[in-house]
């Protein structure tokens, strides 16, 4: 059994409406009864509770990904710079305009390099995960 009830509706909402009967050809009472039983509907929160849950999981994993990506180029930086220290001569007195033109010119070639690398799309993590590092997902 039906019974007629007598809603006020905001003038743009009354115009969607008629326009949603239009496009999707029911009628304006079956368009609201079924808003209407959506909205008063228990599993409606649940819907939405698990759609807000889904959303957060994606950003767990994206920021799980992020995490991982920043462990592999601190431990980059940190092997690079160990590596230079280690290796890298202390410079005699006479040798030092010579050696801070080289390293500028280095340095240099170094931002070029990193350009065209970020240009390319080639990141590290990636040749990281391609040459035995642990798969996607997994760790």
């Amino acid at each position: 059994m039906k019974v007629q009830t007598k809603v006020f509706l905001a003038h743009d909402l009354s115009l969607a409406l008629n326009a949603a009967a239009r496009r999707m050809k029911r009628s304006k009472s079956e368009i609201a009864q079924a808003a209407i039983a959506s909205y008063l509907s228990p599993d409606g929160n649940e819907a939405t509770e698990a759609a807000l849950v889904r959303r957060l999981d994606r950003i767990s994993r994206t920021l799980e990904r992020l995490e991982r990506d920043v462990t592999i180029s601190n431990e980059a930086t940190a092997l690079f710079v160990k590596a230079w220290l280690t290796a890298t001569p202390s410079l005699g007195a006479g040798d030092q305009k010579a050696q801070t033109a080289k390293g500028q010119e280095r340095y240099a070639g170094f931002l070029e390099a990193l350009s065209r690398r970020l240009a390319s799309g080639k990141l590290l993590r990636v040749e990281v995960l391609e040459e035995g590092g642990p798969a996607e997902g997994e760790t």
